[in-house]
């Protein structure tokens, strides 16, 4: 499991059992690094798992699927997003005084481009609801949520693509629904191996 969600789960951070409204939750997280640092712990995640999908398919495994090959350049200009969001948040955090937390090791557990395709939906849809969720701790400074507004919406811009790739409606509900740390560690946790 990731570094950061070991430390969430298992350093008293005082993780929702459940979703409720921000009345009924405790916060999870000490101060704005932590908050940076669960978003990076994401971030982290997506970056790899573009950088291996991107290096394991080539054009001709789109043609293969009857997708044109610009849809490997889309998702190549996604995985460029994601490592752009590692190296800002990364940024930030030292600049803040914190440690940023280091990649981990990962398995997507995908076989081939339908798989790849499917988990990169589910996890673009699960990052805009982690942002949307952390947005409520989000922060003492209205600078850095400006901040983790701005990638919360590419984020979103990803997450329609890949669902129309996918046969998913690109905007399938009229407000998203926000996903607790916890809720987000269901998803995102079985990829994440140390």
């Amino acid at each position: 499991m990731g570094r950061f969600f070991s430390t969430m789960t298992g350093g008293g951070y005082g993780l929702y059992a459940q979703a409720g409204t921000p009345e009924t939750m405790t916060a999870p997280f000490k101060n704005d690094v932590d908050v940076l640092n669960y978003a990076l712990t994401l971030e982290h995640l997506e970056a790899t798992f573009y950088r291996e999908g991107l290096a394991k398919f080539a054009n001709q495994d789109y043609l293969n699927a009857n997708l044109q090959t610009s849809v490997r350049d889309y998702i190549g200009r996604i995985g460029q997003d994601e490592a752009e969001h590692v190296q800002t948040l990364t940024q930030v955090i030292t600049q803040l005084g914190g440690a940023p937390v280091q990649a981990a090791s990962y398995d997507f557990g995908y076989a081939d481009l339908a798989g790849f395709l499917k988990v990169a939906m589910a996890l673009e849809n699960t990052g805009v609801a982690a942002y949307t969720g952390a947005a409520q701790y989000l922060i003492d400074s209205a600078q850095l949520l400006t901040a983790a507004l701005t990638i919360h919406g590419v984020e979103a811009r990803h997450a329609a693509y890949l669902n129309i790739l996918n046969g998913a409606s690109p905007f399938p509900d009229a407000v998203d629904q926000p996903k607790t740390p916890s809720e987000v560690l269901a998803i995102a946790g079985p990829f994440i191996k140390k």
